[in-house]
């Protein structure tokens, strides 16, 4: 199954969101990350492939003012930031964490699914990864 192929709202959410709502999302963004439990992967970053699916609870911006919108360019600087820090992390599983506690950092956000995979780890397999679900209390 793909990563899009995973109904947030419905897999997430007790009841819908009642004509409001809209989803955030970061397709594919490949960064180099201090990460793995390999002596070699801690001597050398590793590409990660990370995408992430917000489901937004608020009605749309009106009238196409910015001021009101979820900032998607904050979403993705604050995983490259996540990606730059200096602390190695031993799993993907710990950098899909901090990356759902970033979107859910927005009390906008109810939900988030965030995948992360490792690229370059097998040459038989494109990646290998986690993906996890993540809802506001």
């Amino acid at each position: 199954m793909k990563f899009e192929d995973w109904p947030l709202a419905s897999t997430l959410l007790a009841e819908p969101l009642k004509g409001r709502g809209y989803r955030i999302t970061v397709r594919d963004l490949v960064l180099a990350v201090s990460i793995g439990i390999h002596a070699h992967e801690k001597r050398q970053r590793g590409r990660l492939r990370v995408s992430a699916d917000l489901l937004v609870g608020a009605d749309l911006p009106p009238h196409d003012d910015f001021a009101g919108a979820l900032n998607y360019e904050i979403i993705v600087s604050g995983i490259k930031a996540l990606a730059e820090a200096k602390q190695h992390i031993n799993l993907i599983e710990t950098f899909a964490d901090r990356v759902a506690s970033l979107c859910l950092g927005d009390p906008r956000v109810l939900a988030v699914r965030v995948s992360v995979e490792k690229l370059d780890i097998y040459p038989e397999a494109d990646s290998v990864g986690v993906l996890i679900e993540r809802r506001r209390a």
